[in-house]
């Protein structure tokens, strides 16, 4: 098997990224993980991978820091898997993944669900990039720059 390459020090921050959640089965780890899913078992039930890659994937979500683990919350000897901060985090990202395949998917009237606000029972609009004045923008609107560099402290 080739050995794939590491992008944990790449100055990109979406390469970087893809360094903790680009592999697809951690990615839908995270997705059972945001709609309640916490024991092994449940997410191999539901995503039907084999037990020795959903343990390397929960592993490397519980290194990256997206996963921890508890002791299970029914008090038996299992452990739970639980979203942290950062693993929440990746909601937006997710439901961007999602708004870009129902845009652009070959089929969508084969996509089974839509998501909804849980209080109005309402679709949930399209995510949008806007600059902080409020404007909306596309990727023609935006460029990159270098990062400013530290700001030394004086001694003394």
């Amino acid at each position: 098997m080739v050995k794939r390459t590491s992008f944990e020090g790449d100055a990109c921050p979406i390469a970087r990224s893809l360094e903790a959640i680009g592999d697809r089965w951690s990615v839908l780890i995270i997705r059972e993980a945001l709609f309640g899913l916490r024991r092994f078992g449940e997410f191999q039930n539901k995503l039907g991978m084999a037990k020795n890659i959903l343990s390397t994937r929960l592993s490397a979500l519980v290194d990256h820091g997206i996963l921890t683990t508890a002791p299970a919350s029914d008090g038996s000897a299992y452990q739970e898997y639980v979203l942290t901060e950062k693993g929440r985090g990746t909601f937006p990202i997710l439901v961007a993944l999602r708004q870009w395949s129902e845009a652009f998917d070959d089929r969508p009237s084969e996509i089974a669900t839509i998501l909804v606000d849980r209080e109005k029972g309402r679709p949930v609009k399209k995510l949008e990039l806007r600059a902080e004045d409020g404007r909306l923008l596309t990727q023609a609107d935006t460029t990159l720059k270098p990062r400013p560099a530290p700001r030394r402290r004086s001694a003394g």
